[in-house]
Protein backbone atom coordinates (compact mmCIF):
# COMPACT_ATOMS: atom_id res chain seq x y z
CA UNK A 1 0.00 0.00 0.00
CA UNK A 2 1.49 3.31 -1.06
CA UNK A 3 1.43 6.19 1.38
CA UNK A 4 -0.57 9.22 0.35
CA UNK A 5 1.19 12.40 1.40
CA UNK A 6 -1.69 14.77 1.76
CA UNK A 7 0.21 17.74 3.11
CA UNK A 8 3.54 17.15 1.41
CA UNK A 9 1.97 17.38 -2.06
CA UNK A 10 2.62 21.11 -2.08
CA UNK A 11 4.84 23.55 -0.34
CA UNK A 12 3.94 24.45 3.20
CA UNK A 13 0.65 26.31 2.91
CA UNK A 14 0.17 29.87 4.02
CA UNK A 15 -1.05 30.23 7.57
CA UNK A 16 -2.15 32.83 10.06
CA UNK A 17 1.48 32.92 11.23
CA UNK A 18 2.61 34.03 7.76
CA UNK A 19 -0.21 36.54 7.60
CA UNK A 20 -1.71 35.05 4.44
CA UNK A 21 -4.93 33.06 4.03
CA UNK A 22 -4.51 29.50 2.81
CA UNK A 23 -5.58 28.59 -0.72
CA UNK A 24 -8.62 26.32 -1.22
CA UNK A 25 -6.53 23.29 -2.30
CA UNK A 26 -4.36 23.53 0.83
CA UNK A 27 -7.46 23.98 3.00
CA UNK A 28 -8.96 20.79 1.54
CA UNK A 29 -5.79 18.78 2.13
CA UNK A 30 -5.43 20.03 5.70
CA UNK A 31 -9.13 19.40 6.37
CA UNK A 32 -8.65 15.74 5.41
CA UNK A 33 -5.80 15.51 7.94
CA UNK A 34 -7.92 17.16 10.63
CA UNK A 35 -10.78 14.74 9.89
CA UNK A 36 -8.39 11.83 10.36
CA UNK A 37 -7.18 13.33 13.65
CA UNK A 38 -10.71 14.00 14.92
CA UNK A 39 -11.08 10.62 16.58
CA UNK A 40 -10.01 9.81 20.15
CA UNK A 41 -8.61 6.39 19.18
CA UNK A 42 -6.49 7.91 16.40
CA UNK A 43 -5.19 10.62 18.73
CA UNK A 44 -4.22 7.90 21.20
CA UNK A 45 -2.51 5.95 18.41
CA UNK A 46 -0.44 9.00 17.50
CA UNK A 47 0.45 9.51 21.15
CA UNK A 48 1.47 5.87 21.58
CA UNK A 49 3.62 5.93 18.45
CA UNK A 50 5.33 9.21 19.43
CA UNK A 51 5.98 8.08 22.98
CA UNK A 52 7.56 4.75 22.03
CA UNK A 53 11.33 4.52 22.45
CA UNK A 54 11.91 4.20 18.69
CA UNK A 55 9.07 6.60 17.73
CA UNK A 56 7.46 3.79 15.76
CA UNK A 57 5.17 0.88 16.57
CA UNK A 58 3.50 -2.13 15.00
CA UNK A 59 -0.16 -3.02 15.35
CA UNK A 60 0.64 -5.76 17.88
CA UNK A 61 2.12 -3.13 20.22
CA UNK A 62 -0.90 -0.85 19.90
CA UNK A 63 -3.89 -3.14 20.45
CA UNK A 64 -3.51 -3.81 24.18
CA UNK A 65 -2.94 -0.21 25.34
CA UNK A 66 -6.04 0.90 23.42
CA UNK A 67 -8.15 -2.10 24.36
CA UNK A 68 -9.15 -2.50 20.71
CA UNK A 69 -8.98 -5.48 18.37
CA UNK A 70 -6.23 -5.78 15.78
CA UNK A 71 -8.64 -5.17 12.85
CA UNK A 72 -9.95 -1.99 14.52
CA UNK A 73 -6.45 -0.65 15.18
CA UNK A 74 -5.45 -1.50 11.59
CA UNK A 75 -8.51 0.38 10.32
CA UNK A 76 -7.57 3.50 12.29
CA UNK A 77 -3.94 3.27 11.16
CA UNK A 78 -5.05 2.94 7.52
CA UNK A 79 -7.02 6.19 7.84
CA UNK A 80 -3.99 7.93 9.36
CA UNK A 81 -1.75 6.61 6.56
CA UNK A 82 -4.17 7.75 3.85
CA UNK A 83 -4.28 11.22 5.42
CA UNK A 84 -0.48 11.41 5.50
CA UNK A 85 -0.31 11.58 9.30
CA UNK A 86 1.66 8.34 9.70
CA UNK A 87 3.73 6.30 7.30
CA UNK A 88 3.88 2.53 7.09
CA UNK A 89 6.98 0.39 6.58
CA UNK A 90 6.62 -3.33 6.01
CA UNK A 91 9.29 -5.51 7.68
CA UNK A 92 8.72 -9.18 7.07
CA UNK A 93 5.21 -9.98 8.28
CA UNK A 94 5.00 -6.86 10.44
CA UNK A 95 4.13 -3.30 9.46
CA UNK A 96 5.62 -0.48 11.50
CA UNK A 97 4.11 2.97 11.72
CA UNK A 98 5.73 6.32 12.46
CA UNK A 99 4.52 9.91 12.45
CA UNK A 100 5.12 12.10 9.37
CA UNK A 101 6.72 15.18 10.95
CA UNK A 102 6.00 17.48 7.98
CA UNK A 103 2.27 16.86 8.29
CA UNK A 104 2.21 17.51 12.01
CA UNK A 105 4.30 20.70 11.60
CA UNK A 106 1.93 22.00 8.94
CA UNK A 107 -1.13 21.40 11.13
CA UNK A 108 0.61 22.94 14.14
CA UNK A 109 1.64 25.99 12.13
CA UNK A 110 -1.87 26.48 10.84
CA UNK A 111 -3.33 26.30 14.34
CA UNK A 112 -0.73 28.53 15.98
CA UNK A 113 -2.13 32.02 16.53
CA UNK A 114 -0.16 34.85 14.95
CA UNK A 115 2.08 36.84 17.20
CA UNK A 116 0.63 40.16 18.07
CA UNK A 117 2.76 43.09 17.22
CA UNK A 118 3.21 45.57 20.06
CA UNK A 119 1.26 48.77 19.58
CA UNK A 120 3.28 51.84 18.90
CA UNK A 121 2.51 54.81 21.11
Amino acid sequence: MEMVRVIAESETPASPVSGEPIPQADAERIASVLKALADPNRLQLISLIQSSDSHEACVAELTEPLGLSQPTVSHHLRILVEAGVVEREKRGVWAYFRIVPETMRTVATLLTPPRRRPRRR
